[in-house]
């Protein structure tokens, strides 16, 4: 092989190797998870409208700063009327469903397939009339 053809390999593969590393790297960022705080005060959630985009990783960061216990549940309409009439009395379970404790915060983290438009509700008696309510918009 000539030099200048070893030469020309080389930087082809340099090229090829630097260009995986950038895709490589601009992958590793996309998965990092963006990081959204909803406060409760008062027995409302804020911010109770919430855009994320789909196919990344949410870590929702729920801080009750009430000294009552609220529950944050995100889903469509099916699954808040089977809460409404459910005897759940604690979410753990499900990174979508979680339980807050008085003055406490907790951290889940949920990854949304598909766009589309969920709520965000506390299904503890009363809670939801009150208007503790969100709307979560999931984008392309």
């Amino acid at each position: 092989m000539s030099l200048e053809r070893a030469v020309a390999a080389l930087g082809l593969g340099l090229a090829t190797a630097l260009g995986a590393a950038a895709v490589a790297g601009a992958v590793g960022r996309s998965a990092e998870p963006v990081v959204v705080q909803i406060d409760i005060r008062y027995s409302h959630f804020a911010p109770d409208t919430v855009t994320v985009p789909a196919g990344r990783p949410i870590t929702f960061v729920v801080v009750n700063n009430d000294p009552i216990d609220h529950e944050w549940i995100v889903g469509d309409e099916a699954l808040h009327e089977r809460h409404r009439t459910g005897t759940e009395p604690v979410h753990n379970a499900r990174p979508t469903e979680i339980s807050i404790d008085a003055l406490h915060e907790r951290r889940t983290t949920v990854t949304f397939a598909s766009p589309g438009t969920l709520t965000f509700i506390c299904h503890l008696p009363g809670h939801e009339a009150y208007g503790m309510v969100g709307t979560l918009t999931v984008t392309p």
